[in-house]
């Protein structure tokens, strides 16, 4: 089946691979991880995702054995592996810094931790050419990894976490240190690799970009818990929190109060703006403060003069500023509310400064966000 642009093997990723029950992590007074609980398929591609302190590579590093949880259990192929040190657990982890060894060849690298494990030298050779053929590095084994590129080095670094054939592969934002041409480059190359192997990838990033386009689903942490837990296109189509709908890519947030809500459709008040609609998710009660959340390419400009309503709401706004960014031109608006806005709108798009006009969107288009609550998972 298609899922979010991949072809996953759904008979391939019904069995748990990964399974997190009530974990929490606590750091003397500091909660890190707040009582998560998730289930990660074999195979997928899993991203955990959110701003520095969120408790995502804390999550990593008890999924990997190098912190015992608080509270909770975690499961590996079904087998509770909460107290069992790394080399005990079926997973091998990729960090950011390569951690190869420098005076040892690529070869030798790959193949370290089966020479500790007293694998024959032609066994290792065998396993050492097929993992680097797999990371697409045949015949560099004699070569040292100063004469490789930082893009050669991180392949070198996955080869040997795939050498022992790892059940789960945990990646601690391992692209963070190239440049941005290598590093969407390199997520292609793990993409393709997870479909390869077929080993469950549990991948920490901060990148939302870099999420989107790797992952079979992303869970968006937040303070050490899970505020939403989806494939690509729903983290990003139908965010359940403000915070995701803000982290997610580009999202104007509005503040209004809620009229009513029925049928998955709610009526927002915009003070000194008027009266506008947009989907709503969750249950929420009328009166209370919400925020209108609508995506800037979503958005619409026309002349006030000219300007009709949409089927979601029209907002009357002065145009602060246009920045020309290639595919499109940015317009940052200025409601009449008193809030700010963007639109991305044509290259070719006649729009001046201090000019006033209406900001449009379909119903469909918008979502009517509520306070970061706690998502079920």
């Amino acid at each position: 089946m298609s899922d979010g642009g991949r072809t996953v093997d759904r008979e391939a990723t019904d069995e748990p691979s990964v399974e997190l029950h009530g974990v929490t992590k606590r750091f003397g007074d500091a909660t890190a991880v707040d009582d998560v609980s998730l289930t990660i398929a074999a195979g997928e591609f899993l991203t955990l995702l959110g701003p520095s302190g969120c408790g995502k590579t804390t999550s990593l590093r008890m999924i990997g054995g190098f912190e015992y949880p608080s509270a909770g259990r975690i499961f590996l192929g079904g087998r509770d592996v909460t107290a069992l040190p790394p080399h005990r657990r079926p997973v091998n982890t990729v960090f950011q810094s390569y951690a190869l060894f420098p005076h040892l060849s690529v070869a030798r690298n790959v193949g370290y931790g089966l020479e500790l494990s007293g694998v024959s030298r032609r066994e290792r050779e065998r396993r050492v050419g097929d993992a680097l053929e797999m990371v697409r590095l045949p015949g560099v084994g004699d070569r040292k990894p100063s004469a490789l590129s930082g893009g050669q080095q991180q392949r070198v670094a996955l080869a040997r976490a795939l050498v022992n054939r790892p059940k789960v592969l945990l990646l601690d934002e391992p692209l963070g240190a190239l440049d941005l041409k290598l590093r969407k480059a390199m997520q292609l190359e793990l993409k393709t690799l997870n479909r390869e192997v077929g080993a469950t990838f549990v991948y920490v990033t901060h990148d939302q970009e870099e999420a989107l386009a790797m992952s079979d689903r992303i869970a968006v942490m937040r303070h050490g818990r899970i505020l939403q837990l989806g494939t690509p296109e729903e983290v990003y189509e139908r965010p359940a929190t403000r915070f995701v709908a803000d982290f997610i890519g580009e999202m104007n947030v509005v503040e209004g109060r809620l009229l009513e809500a029925e049928a998955g459709e709610g009526r927002i008040e915009i003070p000194g703006a008027g009266v506008v609609r947009a989907r709503s998710q969750a249950v929420m009660e009328s009166g209370a403060a919400v925020a209108l959340g609508v995506r800037p390419a979503r958005v619409s400009l026309s002349p006030v003069a000219h300007g009709a309503e949409g089927s979601g709401g029209s907002l009357p706004a002065v145009v602060r500023d246009i920045v020309y960014a290639g595919t499109h031109r940015q317009v940052v608006l200025m409601l009449d509310a008193g809030q700010a806005m963007t639109a991305h709108v044509s290259p070719d798009t006649v729009l001046g400064v201090g000019d006033r006009v209406l900001a449009t969107f379909r119903v469909e288009d918008a979502i009517c966000l509520g306070d970061d609550t706690r998502t079920s998972t």
